[in-house]
């Protein structure tokens, strides 16, 4: 368990300065690379979000084993797309990723299999979890999974917050105190669960209705991007009121402003798990064999669940984890909430391109 609260602020970059970064540390890695001299078996380069991954952790492997791993970040699951697509893949050993995505990123061969006997410890994975997507079993190691809903100020709003409805629809008192995730199948396919709608709708009907939905929340949105988490977050200080948001990081907040509390929406919300996978191009397959045993061990996923607030597919993490962890509703979900929640699917192209064209629109 952490014994202090994190700066855990998202990277602050817009979409240019995140390809520039990635550019910049794809010719690097492949400059570095160059020399035999470097050891490249006993490093590991990790695509991952910020401040995701107990640095603790790290370093007791990197002690324990030899391999040293490096991190480089990305702000939304769109932008690491981007990162990929414009290193064709190339410049990492481990991506940590969604679990909608694995199949595309499977299909532009950046992604290799990665065989059950190099990993034993994924006999104590949810099965749930491995098979939870599409191509997940072939090339992807499940890591934490959780859900999406809203973090508000209980201090500040005084009508109980229950659902989507709340956050699509605002009261006067939210204008330009709202925060939205800048990504196109959270903040879509929120809009359509507010209206009763699946997720995962291919219906251009139901799709326009969403996107009317979000054009008129607009002017109550502050911006489109993800709330910082750090002790200045905007959160903490009340310029926002209200936040869509991944549940373990609702709990980051509120070690800041206790005020802070989170929503499972009432109409139910998107289910959602994060999967390493090791890139084809990777020269340390090896050493990510070792690290994704390594983080597997119960004890060490109990570590890092802990660290980051988010469910556990490793079922023997729960024998090390504490009761009121395994009992937050937060964390854990009750039956009711999983069962009006979605897993996002992929999606046919005709859907995808209007879904972007929606998000395009609005976020402008």
């Amino acid at each position: 368990m952490r014994k202090a609260p994190r700066n855990t602020s998202r990277p602050s970059f817009q979409k240019f300065g995140a390809h520039l970064l990635a550019s910049c540390f794809f010719f690097a890695l492949m400059l570095f690379s160059l020399n035999p001299a470097n050891g490249t078996e006993k490093q590991l380069v990790l695509l991952n979000w910020s401040e995701y991954f107990d640095p603790e952790v790290l370093a007791d492997f990197e002690k324990e084993h030899g391999i040293k791993v490096t991190e480089s970040y990305y702000e939304t699951d769109e932008i690491r797309t981007e990162m990929l697509i414009n290193s064709d893949g190339k410049g990492y050993d481990l991506i940590l990723c969604n679990g909608v995505n694995v199949a595309l990123y499977a299909k532009k061969n950046w992604l290799a299999p990665i065989p059950e006997d190099k990993i034993p410890n994924l006999q104590y994975v949810d099965q749930r979890w491995r098979e939870g997507f599409p191509d997940t079993k072939t090339y992807g190691v499940p890591f934490f999974w959780g859900t999406l809903g809203i973090a508000y100020r209980s201090d500040l709003i005084t009508k109980p917050v229950t659902g989507w409805h709340d956050l699509f629809v605002p009261d006067e008192m939210l204008r330009g105190k709202i925060v939205m995730i800048k990504d196109s199948r959270d903040l879509i396919g929120m809009a359509l669960k507010a209206k009763g709608y699946s997720a995962n709708s291919t219906e251009p009907e139901e799709l326009d209705q969403a996107k009317e939905l979000l054009l008129k929340q607009k002017p109550f949105v502050r911006s489109y991007s993800y709330v910082s988490l750090s002790e200045q977050s905007s959160m903490v200080t009340g310029q926002t009121m209200m936040a869509m948001i991944y549940n373990g990081d609702a709990l980051m907040l509120q070690e800041h402003e206790p005020a802070i509390k989170f929503v499972q929406p009432k109409e139910g919300g998107s289910l959602w798990c994060d999967y390493f996978l090791i890139a084809r191009s990777s020269p340390s397959k090896e050493a990510a064999y070792t690290f994704l045993n390594y983080i597997h061990r119960p004890e060490i996923m109990a570590r890092l669940a802990q660290y980051a607030y988010y469910a556990s597919t490793n079922t023997r993490a729960h024998d090390h984890l504490p009761a009121d962890f395994l009992t937050n509703p937060t964390i854990y979900p009750s039956k009711e909430v999983l069962d009006k929640s979605e897993l996002l699917q992929q999606l046919p192209p005709r859907t995808v391109k209007k879904i972007n064209s929606i998000f395009n629109l609005v976020i402008q």
